[in-house]
């Protein structure tokens, strides 16, 4: 493989397209790609927009449409989650087992060595092993989406956004000539549904509803194949919300639009503050408590990967967060004997949601993280 060509990920905004013109500066032979993931009311503006930029780069430029692809792992997943009453993290689930590794199997066909996005994030080697590390822009940093990276990845993977800012990437954008990719807005959540899962979930459950009441009909008595399915949609049009001796409260509007450690929304006028504790899909329950009820000293962790278990387990100094932002704290990290990881908080975290994911540093290195399955 040409070790200057370079596959970089293209979505037609500020980062991607400021990530291209930097590799090309940096010497290597760029060519972009687009994956068509999914289309919200079928805008295609980004295809154009990202050919356009390519084109005025000189730079070849594909389109690999995997919408089939998309909505059978990630969509799905989402869905799957949230009607288990888990919260899912689907930017991690796509970066970790779908973009790049679908950006390397394209890039092994084109025969280029390198794969690249415009993520706000570095990378670096260290004793023959490849390491991911924080941005230089703190606010935009990434790093906690791509823990999940295996070093067949991380060897080939290009940051060029991950040392400078995105204010410093909008002014270099201007300055060269490239004032629409400078004047681009962010992208804002999840990219199926930018604003508020919850509409896009009672879409999604209301077209299902109305697809199985079609599929009863027509197999008249033989309902089998669709009654589990109708069960488990009925059980979202609402259900009790209890406190945590099961004592009732309130009505819920469906376990799914709600997440743990939520207080704003609820519905629900106490003369004390409460949280959502635990969703209980079997019973159709919401449980609401005090803050303090919702504090976690320890977890344990799924579908993990460790970058370096030598430098990440039995250690008292590894980071663990939770969330995207903020919200670090210290843990020690181990390997139970079901093949779990183990995290020891040394202080108690709340609103720790089955489905989310944790992810570890220790000395500005990511190394590694997983899927929480429950806390206490």
């Amino acid at each position: 493989m040409n070790r200057k060509k370079v596959l970089l990920g293209m979505s037609g905004g500020t980062d991607s397209s400021v990530a291209a013109i930097l590799l090309q500066e940096q010497g290597y032979d760029v060519a972009g790609i687009t994956f068509r993931f999914y289309e919200i009311e079928g805008n295609t503006a980004y295809l154009s927009e990202s050919a356009e930029l390519a084109d005025r780069l000189g730079i070849p430029h594909y389109i690999c449409d995997v919408r089939k692809e998309f909505e059978k792992n990630i969509v799905t997943y989402f869905i799957n989650e949230y009607m288990s009453g888990r919260t899912p993290v689907p930017c991690i689930v796509c970066n970790n087992t779908f973009k790049w590794p679908l950006m390397a199997k394209v890039a092994d066909e084109q025969g280029i060595r390198h794969i690249a996005t415009g993520h706000y994030a570095q990378n670096i080697q260290l004793n023959n092993t490849f390491y991911i590390t924080y941005a230089a822009d703190s606010d935009k940093d990434q790093t906690f989406f791509l823990w999940g990276l295996k070093q067949d990845i991380l060897c080939r993977m290009l940051l060029p956004m991950g040392d400078i800012t995105k204010v410093e990437a909008r002014v270099w954008a201007a300055e060269h000539g490239f004032q629409k990719v400078a004047t681009k807005k962010d992208s804002i959540g999840v990219c199926f549904c930018p604003m508020d899962y919850r509409t896009f979930l009672k879409n999604w459950l209301a077209q299902n509803n109305e697809a199985l009441a079609e599929e009863e009909q027509m197999m008249g008595e033989n309902q089998a194949l669709v009654g589990s399915n109708q069960a488990g949609l009925n059980k979202v049009k609402g259900g009790r919300v209890v406190d945590e001796k099961g004592d009732f409260i309130a009505w819920h509007e469906g376990y799914p639009f709600y997440t743990i450690g939520q207080r704003r929304g609820l519905g629900i006028h106490l003369n004390r503050p409460v949280f959502v504790k635990e969703i209980n899909p079997e019973k159709n329950e919401v449980v609401l408590a005090s803050l303090s009820a919702l504090e976690k000293t320890e977890m344990w962790l799924k579908d993990w990967n460790l970058v370096n278990q030598e430098r990440t387990l039995g250690h008292s100094d590894i980071i663990v967060k939770i969330r995207y932002r903020k919200q670090e704290n210290h843990a020690t990290i181990t390997i139970t004997p079901d093949h779990l990881l183990h995290v020891q908080l040394h202080e108690p975290l709340t609103a720790i949601a089955p489905g989310q994911a944790a992810a570890f540093y220790k000395d500005g290195l990511l190394l590694g993280g997983g899927i929480i399955v429950n806390a206490r």
